[in-house]
């Protein structure tokens, strides 16, 4: 099968890797001008892995989703609505693509997950999924195996993806909540930073309270959606938190505590913008979310982040 991957950052060129590592054709795209696809032209391989000489790199869109029936997205979650809207004017259709996001995130400004967005753009009707869960790159690159979730609206194209992308490497699961799943997986990245914040001030054996009760204050935001709620103790958010709250390998934690070290950090953190469209989720909703909300205000509004976290797990005395 011919496979396209739409994004050369480090998730990207992985699934790249994985998809010709299983035996399918594969073409990684970048935008043109892209620092990583440079490297990648230059040297077939980047701070993470080596791609093998069988991966066809193009910074022509046109000709990545003209090459396969099933595109692996993985880009900011922010870049989605305006990549999807030059998805859709490519003079070619797009009916009859399965689309693969691989990312974690919700749009800043309007709260909508990532498949919602892509569909406004592209059509309602369109085949989308996403492609979640636990694991790093780095372990995958030494063989370390993981479990991870593919999840859609439509269970054949669900079964169909876990079919194409199974490997030793990976054990799949079929998501059957769409809408818990991607709010699982994105707001992980909002724990991740708090976790971060704790090591960062020497809090880090909060992280047990921070897991019990960051499970419980977005199960609570599913339900409110319309979502099944223990979707968020599942691989797409609890699973995940090994890989998000406690690995030196995880970009949001490693934020979080730089954060409180006064260190910038240059990976992306896409926990920061989530946390801002949770904030607005939990009022359009009624929840009451004071881990998202503690961490946005820090994150985003420059709030004190040990006086914050204080508060928050000193907060009134209250039933679990």
């Amino acid at each position: 099968m011919n496979i396209s991957v739409l994004g050369c950052g480090r998730w990207g060129t992985f699934h790249a890797w994985h998809a010709d590592h299983i035996g399918h054709r594969v073409m990684l795209w970048g935008r043109p001008g892209s620092a990583h696809l440079k490297e990648l032209m230059e040297t077939h391989k980047n701070e993470y892995l080596t791609l093998p000489e069988s991966v066809a790199l193009t910074s022509d869109l046109m000709a990545a989703v003209t090459f396969a029936d099933t595109i692996i997205i993985s880009i900011s979650s922010q870049s989605l609505r305006s990549f999807g809207r030059e998805l859709r004017a490519l003079p070619i259709s797009l009916k009859g693509k399965s689309f693969v996001l691989c990312m974690k995130g919700l749009e800043m400004d309007t709260g909508k997950r990532l498949s919602v967005v892509l569909s406004e753009e592209i059509g309602e009707d369109a085949d989308i999924a996403v492609w979640v869960g636990p694991g790093h790159v780095e372990d995958f690159m030494r063989g370390i195996p993981n479990c991870m979730i593919i999840a859609s609206k439509k269970d054949e194209l669900t079964k169909k993806l876990v079919d194409t992308f199974k490997s030793p490497l990976i054990r799949f699961y079929y998501g059957t909540d769409l809408l818990g799943t991607e709010i699982g997986a994105a707001a992980k990245n909002v724990i991740g930073l708090a976790a971060g914040m704790l090591d960062g001030v020497g809090y880090a054996s909060l992280k047990g309270a921070l897991m019990a009760r960051g499970t419980h204050e977005l199960s609570c935001l599913v339900g409110a959606m319309g979502g099944d709620p223990m979707t968020i103790y599942g691989l797409s958010h609890l699973g995940d938190y090994e890989a998000t709250l406690f690995s030196a390998h995880s970009n949001n934690r490693r934020y979080g505590e730089n954060l409180m070290r006064g260190i910038k950090s240059t990976k992306l953190a896409e926990g920061v913008p989530t946390s801002e469209a949770l904030v607005n989720l939990a009022k359009k909703y009624d929840v009451e979310l004071p881990i998202s909300n503690t961490v946005n205000q820090i994150v985003c509004h420059g709030k004190d982040a040990k006086e914050a976290l204080f508060d928050l797990f000193l907060r009134p005395t209250k039933s679990e």
